[in-house]
């Protein structure tokens, strides 16, 4: 994979924070889960980050296939404020979805508590930890919905797992039962070559961190969005034009 120029990334800054469009397929930290000698080898948003600006800490985590908006502060007094603003649910965050079937939510409110064992074992549990989150349906598709999510709480893999006690699993995420889009499923009359196998639209789930508001300061609020990367606006340009 082409490791992106840090510069390119960045949707706003100031100086203390940095708001980026973080690209798929790279963790936002060092993955904990993976050996050490794979991570020392392994970029990550966290690195480049320190290599653009040295004080850098990355406020929140989006998943290492999740695209979209993420909030990095460029000193320690940065990093508390906003920090402390995550930890009082006070940062709004729109994602964007792209789920398997049509689904009819408005304002669709999920609220089932979340066990997280480690090792990005989660599963929803009495035990766990309290999770919400909302749903609205934005565009729909004969087979598939683009929806809106909206988390209230940060747990891990929160909207992944809501939206499949839903049965409304997001598009190829196999951990939580989505299946991947293949042209073949949609376009009639698509037909493969001789001994070609068909890869899926996107190489991952199809989810997008698009929209993020926090404070700044204490008297300025702004709202930062992140357009949707290739492999999401492709999906949805084929779903608009073959599935609708």
């Amino acid at each position: 994979m082409k490791i992106p120029r840090f510069a390119d990334l960045i949707i706003f800054e100031n100086d203390d924070i940095i708001v980026i469009n973080k690209p798929p397929f790279i963790s936002s930290l060092d993955d904990r889960s993976r050996k050490a000698e794979a991570i020392g080898s392994e970029i990550n948003i966290l690195r480049l980050a320190k290599s653009y600006t040295p004080d850098a800490q990355v406020c929140h985590r989006l998943d290492r296939e999740t695209s979209g908006c993420l909030v990095i502060a460029k000193h320690p007094e940065a990093y508390r404020f906003i920090s402390m603003q995550f930890e009082h649910r006070q940062v709004k965050k729109v994602y964007h979805a792209i789920i398997n079937g049509t689904h009819v939510f408005k304002d669709l409110k999920v609220e089932l508590p979340i066990l997280n064992l480690g090792n990005k074992n989660v599963s929803i549990s009495k035990e766990g930890k309290p999770a919400e989150t909302y749903f609205n349906s934005l565009v729909y598709f004969k087979h598939y919905t683009l929806v809106e999510c909206r988390p209230v709480t940060g747990r891990m893999h929160q909207i992944r797992i809501h939206l499949a006690t839903q049965r409304a699993s997001i598009v190829g995420d196999d951990m939580y039962g989505g299946k991947p889009v293949f042209l073949s499923a949609i376009k009639r009359g698509y037909h493969l070559g001789k001994d070609q196998e068909e890869q899926s639209i996107m190489k991952r789930f199809a989810l997008h961190a698009h929209e993020i508001t926090l404070k700044l300061n204490p008297d300025t609020e702004m709202t930062f969005h992140a357009p949707y990367p290739k492999d999401f606006a492709t999906l949805l340009k084929l779903l608009e034009r073959f599935d609708s």
